[in-house]
């Protein structure tokens, strides 16, 4: 009847991780411990919390969830990320052996305050890798998951803090390339570097934010512009870019980023970066509202120029809506209009 359970683990940074595991009746209820690296009290601490979530049934596969939990440990009130999960390989045995229980797990990783759900997607990403990892490792489970448990800060949370200090001033190239849509290839890289590349690109694209067949159009059109592809060479110390593009609304950004890389936190770049997608969206949406008025209205359509021209980042909003307005007589004809403005 009892369910073992599988706690997270962090870098050496001072990030904790712990965890669980459950079954749903009251009676019969269990928690054994697979690995961790917290305190003793605090790791009982953590038990006790995970527990009551899953009394209350709070806890679904595969969903991770934040939420502060408190515990003797220096730092107090922590952010807690949890996620319950099944193995595949042994949920199907049990499903064809009903006598046989398949273990369920619940990972913890402790970092960051309440506030920072900012991660979530990313660590939903790391269970998943962990599941597989599982399904490929039965026979000695606490080998395979204390070093993947262990990397969890570094793997998970790092990626857009050290894209940041390896970019420093050419970042901005790399934000006006995730706005734009504008391919990119990354040569002589090391696997890390590649990886963290491509997570950075796909964090600050506004993929989600913005109309799915606006950003597959924007995509295709960017694809075909191939002599816009921006190539980064990572061969030196520092990496060098070629066919890169920029815009003074980037520039700004990339300023917020180099400012906060002095206090080291990966959270805080995280809010930035996110920050910088709302931002983007305000102005997509202000454009949008110009567009409409200046239909009927010249003074209007001024008016989205000089928006244009004083937002920073003019070249990229005009490509969304000439987009997303393709389908629009007379949304288009403003479009080429303020084209043929901008040019000039």
């Amino acid at each position: 009847g009892s369910r073992s359970a599988q706690p997270g683990a962090a870098a050496g940074d001072g990030s904790a991780g712990g965890a669980v595991a459950h079954t749903p009746s009251a009676e019969d209820f269990s928690l054994s411990l697979l690995d961790t690296n917290l305190p003793a009290e605090a790791e009982t601490e953590l038990r006790s919390f995970i527990a009551k979530r899953l009394t209350k049934g709070a806890l679904f596969e595969g969903m991770g969830n934040v939420a502060s939990v408190g515990l003797s440990i220096p730092e107090g009130k922590v952010g807690c990320y949890y996620c319950r999960f099944q193995q595949e390989s042994l949920l199907e045995m049990a499903t064809l052996e009903s006598d046989i229980n398949a273990p369920e797990y619940v990972v913890c990783f402790l970092g960051g305050s309440e506030k920072e759900d900012t991660f979530r997607l990313e660590l939903d990403k790391y269970i998943q890798n962990l599941k597989i990892n599982l399904d490929l490792e039965q026979k000695n489970l606490e080998a395979c998951v204390s070093p993947y448990l262990r990397s969890w800060f570094e793997d998970a949370i790092c990626p857009i803090q050290r894209v940041v200090q390896l970019f420093q001033d050419k970042l901005a190239s790399l934000l006006h390339a995730a706005l734009s849509y504008t391919p990119v290839e990354v040569k002589n890289a090391d696997e890390r570097t590649e990886k963290d590349i491509s997570r950075f690109l796909a964090a600050a694209s506004l993929q989600g934010l913005v109309q799915e067949g606006t950003m597959t159009s924007l995509c295709i059109a960017m694809t075909e512009e191939q002599h816009k592809s921006m190539v980064i060479d990572c061969s030196g110390p520092q990496p060098q870019l070629h066919n890169a593009g920029s815009n003074r609304f980037c520039e700004d950004w990339m300023q917020a980023f180099v400012n906060g890389a002095e206090g080291g936190n990966p959270f805080l770049f995280r809010q930035i970066l996110e920050n910088f997608k709302l931002k983007a969206i305000q102005d997509i949406n202000n454009l949008k509202r110009f567009i409409r008025q200046a239909e009927m209205n010249h003074y209007a359509l001024f008016k989205c120029y000089l928006f244009l021209k004083n937002c920073g980042s003019g070249d990229i909003l005009l490509k969304i809506v000439k987009v997303e307005h393709a389908e629009m007589p007379e949304a288009r004809n403003v479009v080429t209009v303020l084209e043929e403005f901008m040019r000039e």
